[in-house]
């Protein structure tokens, strides 16, 4: 009895030959799918990135810019000790300390720098030229050398700011409104910063615009605070406006009190001077900024290069008044102003 064989291709091409085919095709199987793209989820564990926090004051006054960012960057689906880490260096409030912590920063090689001054920017872009430097500031990066254009930046600086040189006549104006019958202010700047010289360009232009003499009070630091204030009662300022600085923003409670105690209806460039008991604020929102800023990281590291993405501006900004302040010193605003306030502290 003759036996059949179960295959009659092995038979006729021969068993090792087929067996040969189906291992190199198995192979070749084998290569293609490896060669697949991997899912984003699995490229993007593969290295948690470093954001490299430079900020220019402490911890402590920093901690609402952070927890902003970092829910920016929830909302972009990053989790942060999974994707990305935060390593912060502080200045603590001394602006020339920012070259050495850059510096670090660079020898550290973290993939990407947030940095919250146009001093700490400048300092980090003075450190590297490769390292992304991502900015949150209020001054002018153009003015200040940081970026060649706010359309294309050029460099590897790039970010969100408020320009806020722009915003001195609007808060000197809502001064004017808010203390009916003001001649006579005062405008607290820190000697040798951008924001002390732009004011000082416009100065002369606000005070005719508005009908007022403005007496602009240096101080570098804590120490110089009260005789600034002092300065402001000989002259029989009315009012008074704080420019940015960080030394203002390290401080701003000592700014506070002492505008308080010398009875001195005064506008910050920040929401937390009111938060701490200041009269009125006007500007961009410091979290959205920070908020927003995630996404300027997201693209970087997805691949856009900081010199094609522009520089960013805030498109909204607000008016909080604290109207316990304002009973305490014995101030009635204008309903005007009232009406237009984002937000009233009672």
């Amino acid at each position: 009895m003759r036996t059949l064989t179960p295959y009659p291709v092995m038979r006729k091409l021969g068993v090792n030959f087929v067996l040969r085919v189906l291992r190199d095709a198995v192979g070749l199987t084998a290569a293609f799918v490896a060669a697949l793209p991997q899912p984003a989820q699995a490229q993007e564990t593969a290295k948690i990135v470093r954001v490299g926090r430079l900020s220019p004051v402490s911890a402590e006054t920093d901690a609402p810019q952070i927890e902003a960012f970092r829910r920016g960057m929830r909302d972009l689906g990053r989790v942060e000790g999974k994707t990305y880490t935060i390593e912060p260096l502080y200045a603590q409030g001394k602006p020339d300390r920012l070259p050495a912590l850059a510096a670090e920063f660079v020898q550290r090689r973290v993939d990407i720098m947030l940095v919250g001054s146009s001093p700490g920017t400048l300092a980090a872009k003075n450190a590297t030229r490769t390292i992304p430097v991502l900015m949150v500031t209020t001054g002018d990066p153009v003015a200040d050398g940081l970026v060649e254009s706010l359309a294309r930046p050029g460099g590897n600086v790039t970010g969100l700011t408020t320009l806020a040189q722009g915003l001195n006549a609007k808060r000197v104006q809502l001064l004017k409104e808010s203390v009916l019958g003001m001649t006579r202010m005062a405008v607290l700047t820190s000697p040798g910063d951008s924001y002390a010289a732009a004011f000082e360009k416009e100065r002369e232009e606000i005070a005719r615009a508005l009908g007022l003499k403005i007496q602009v009070l240096e101080a570098s630091g804590p120490s110089a605070f009260e005789q600034a204030f002092a300065a402001a009662a000989v002259e029989r300022a009315q009012a008074l406006s704080v420019l940015p600085g960080i030394v203002f923003q390290t401080h701003r409670q000592s700014i506070v009190e002492l505008a308080a105690s010398r009875r001195l209806p005064a506008i910050y460039p920040e929401r937390a001077f009111v938060d701490a008991g200041g009269l009125m604020y006007y500007g961009a929102s410091l979290s959205d900024m920070y908020r927003h800023a995630a996404a300027h990281v997201d693209k970087i590291l997805k691949g856009a290069k900081p010199a094609d993405l522009p520089v960013e501006q805030p498109t909204k900004f607000e008016l909080v008044v604290n109207l316990k302040t304002a009973t305490q010193l014995g101030l009635k605003i204008p309903q005007s102003v009232l009406l237009r306030a984002d937000q009233l502290i009672r």
